[in-house]
């Protein structure tokens, strides 16, 4: 069973926003919070609050099985462009730049694995380690 959460018109650039959610992209949600908890980019507040909501809207669509139980992870993560708020900033000559103020839209979806993708997934792992 997944369950998604949108975080829309963050006023922070996608390109720093998607090198945040490169780290945590199909890792396990308990993993996932860790990393971001202590990741210095800005951007990372935002996610890890953005994956503690997906996390509660999985709890509330499963109210009977436990996270820990769960095997949670993030399968699915994208940032995608937003509005852009166009600002003049004043240039030599009575000229005018142009800044873009740019901002984005972050959807995660988290799932939880079965038996069968957990033993897959730790035989990668022991061939990777080798």
């Amino acid at each position: 069973m997944e369950a998604v959460a949108r975080l829309n018109n963050v006023p922070t650039s996608p390109r720093k926003m998607r090198l945040v959610a490169g780290l945590v992209r199909g890792k396990s949600v308990s993993k996932a919070l860790g990393l971001l908890k202590f990741e210095a980019n800005s951007g990372a507040a935002r996610i890890e609050k953005l994956l503690l909501s997906a996390l509660a809207n999985w709890q509330q669509k499963n109210e009977d099985a436990r996270i820990e139980d769960a095997n949670l992870y993030i399968k699915e993560i994208f940032v995608n462009e937003g509005k852009m708020l166009k600002r003049l900033r004043p240039a030599p000559q009575g000229r005018g730049y142009r800044i873009r103020k740019r901002s984005n839209h972050v959807t995660v979806v988290i799932d939880s694995l079965t038996e069968e993708q957990l033993e897959q997934q730790t035989k990668k792992s022991k061939k990777a380690n080798k």
